[in-house]
């Protein structure tokens, strides 16, 4: 699937190929202009296709009509009309299909009522919470069964923990309606907490597609080890014979099969910063851990954990999450010793023959 603007140098969309199983959550994730919403957009009818087909149930939508494809969709501000009730709200798109009064009426009592606001139905827009109205909006969303439940960034504009208790809210839905959710944000842990897949966009494409563990265990992409979670990013040259990653001032063992870099080319070894622990002074390393030594140049206090930012000799910068519980004695300006087993980081493409690699995934 493929978007075109004119008067542009590249394509908004360029080469989206996904396959999307009946009943999934799927998210789309990434930066503003990755292209996420306009694929989305796409596949609701709101944006028409350059060329390639969107297929639902093998049937190709592409060219019809964004009324005629009996989607559903959540926008991020709702769109609820402000003169009509929550219940008028839920009944308008049956009302649009001349369904009878009867039906109607069952209908948007069922709506309200799987999103907890049968109480509500009264109420106009402007008497509702942020969150209410955004349970409105589903309720209209799914009132007439539709195939696929598209949402963009529906959770928004909402604040931290109006937005977390929303995310439990559309898992139940999910689970409960059985519906295939295509849903688009840019906040990496509401993608991890909600999906049962996740495509991460950058630059008009997908750059790899995979469960949240799978995306966060093992990234193909320095861009997504860096955009699903903090990552420490040390590059380097892969050995001749595959097992050791020369930096410009180190040299890291890497793990059994954790590589995805040909030895001789240019990759980065990616490791999670609650993967790393900082040595204790006398501590000695297991004997087949990398250890590096580090500047703390900051300390962040996060509640039942502590984040600890490093400098390393050569001008890199790393992390360190500790539990709490469990934290090292390390302050600011301390000289430490960070250390991690090679099974714990995973070696990626970084340089221009990354591609060549990270074409091999099949999305």
């Amino acid at each position: 699937m493929v978007k075109e603007y004119p008067k542009t140098s590249k394509p908004a969309v360029q080469d989206v190929n996904l396959d999307i199983a009946p009943g999934e959550f799927m998210t789309f994730l990434g930066p503003s202009g990755s292209g996420k919403t306009t694929t989305l957009n796409m596949i609701a009818g709101f944006v028409a296709v350059t060329s390639g087909e969107i297929l639902i149930a093998d049937e190709d939508v592409a060219r019809m009509p964004a009324h005629q494809r009996d989607i559903g969709m959540v926008f991020q501000h709702y769109a609820l009309f402000p003169h009509m009730t929550a219940a008028q709200n839920v009944a308008f798109p049956l009302e649009q299909r001349k369904v009878s009064k009867d039906e109607i009426d069952r209908r948007v009592r069922a709506a309200l009522a799987s999103v907890h606001l049968e109480d509500y139905a009264a109420r106009l827009p402007r008497q509702l919470s942020g969150g209410q109205q955004q349970r409105v909006a589903v309720a209209r969303a799914i009132v007439y069964n539709p195939r696929v439940l598209l949402m963009d960034e529906p959770l928004g504009a909402l604040d931290k923990h109006l937005r977390e208790q929303l995310q439990s809210e559309i898992t139940r839905l999910h689970r409960e309606l059985g519906l295939t959710f295509v849903y688009v944000t840019h906040d990496q842990e509401e993608a991890l907490a909600l999906s049962d897949r996740i495509a991460v966009f950058n630059e008009g494409g997908i750059e790899q597609v995979g469960t949240p563990d799978e995306l966060y265990e093992n990234p193909r992409t320095v861009f997504v080890a860096e955009f699903l979670g903090d990552s420490n990013v040390l590059r380097g040259t892969v050995s001749p014979d595959g097992r050791v990653l020369k930096g410009s001032d180190f040299e890291l063992v890497l793990g059994s099969g954790r590589s995805q870099v040909d030895p001789g080319r240019s990759g980065a070894v990616v490791v999670r910063p609650e993967r790393i622990h900082i040595l204790t002074d006398g501590q000695v390393a297991a004997r087949d851990h990398n250890v590096l030594e580090a500047t703390v140049t900051e300390v962040v206090y996060l509640g039942a954990a502590r984040k600890v930012v490093l400098d390393f000799p050569w001008g890199g910068r790393g992390l360190v999450r500790e539990a709490m519980r469990l934290a090292s004695s390390a302050d600011r300006g301390d000289r430490v010793r960070v250390a991690w087993a090679p099974q714990e980081s995973v070696v990626v493409p970084d340089g221009p023959d990354m591609y060549e690699v990270e074409s091999a995934e099949d999305a």
